[in-house]
């Protein structure tokens, strides 16, 4: 499958990135996929290039590029539970000063470079992402409305900026929850605020799994909880894109 390493301009400089995207066909359908708060490593290569393998051309741009080169901080090979605290100390001042408005500055920039590519065919794109990434990806597709066909967010805080926000998407949406982070009942509250926007979803928590359950390189992955993301995943694509 090939990856290429990419520069994507922005107005506060120029974003690192990489693409994966089929070996065969000339144009495909363009997915933005937000990483984690832990950024681009093996697993999130390892992910972008197994969606890159159904037919479609996957742009993971450096979330915190602002801030240096993926990656941004130093990883361990697994990130267990015991160095979870410190890197975190790392982690969150960078999610913290990653504001709405660079998010959406940011966007523009993405979706601009992803839907120029050459490998990249006309029409609407999809965005997911993982953790922080996933409220990333409901305020990209809250704000191209025009541009975003499909929205899958993963273990993310979809709801934090409120049902407004959620209103302003007209994308068909996958949000899959952590049973750890979200309850019955908000979940309950969730899904009615995205009833009452006429959202088009689904939205279901994942039995059995904790916040980051996507990463195998972390103690929180959950083998059926990948698998799950994958047959929720997949299928909205298909469904809103025209598969490569």
């Amino acid at each position: 499958m090939p990856t290429t390493t990419l520069q994507i301009p922005t107005t506060d400089g120029r974003a690192d990135a990489f693409a994966a995207f089929p070996d065969h066909g000339e144009r495909h359908p363009g997915v933005l996929m937000y990483a984690d708060g832990f950024g681009i490593r093996p697993v999130l290569r390892e992910m972008a290039r197994e969606l890159a393998g159904h037919g479609y051309y996957v742009l993971v741009p450096n979330l915190f590029y602002r801030h240096g080169a993926a990656p941004v901080i130093d990883l361990p090979e697994h990130i267990g539970e015991e160095a979870r605290p410190a890197l975190m100390a790392q982690v969150m001042p960078l999610i913290e000063a990653h504001t709405a408005e660079r998010v959406l500055s940011d966007a523009d920039a993405y979706l601009s470079f992803l839907t120029t590519q050459p490998e990249v065919g006309a029409g609407p794109v999809a965005v997911t992402g993982y953790c922080i990434g996933g409220l990333l990806a409901v305020r990209t597709a809250a704000a191209h409305p025009d541009q975003v066909a499909a929205v899958a967010a993963f273990h993310g805080p979809v709801g934090a900026d409120g049902p407004e926000a959620l209103a302003e998407i007209t994308a068909q949406v996958h949000f899959g929850h952590a049973e750890s982070d979200l309850t019955p009942e908000s979940l309950g509250e969730l899904n009615r605020a995205l009833d009452a926007a006429g959202v088009r979803y689904t939205s279901e928590i994942y039995p059995g799994t904790v916040h980051g359950f996507t990463m195998s390189d972390t103690d929180a992955f959950d083998p059926a909880g990948l698998r799950r993301h994958w047959d929720r995943l997949l299928p909205l694509l298909d469904r809103t894109l025209a598969s490569g």
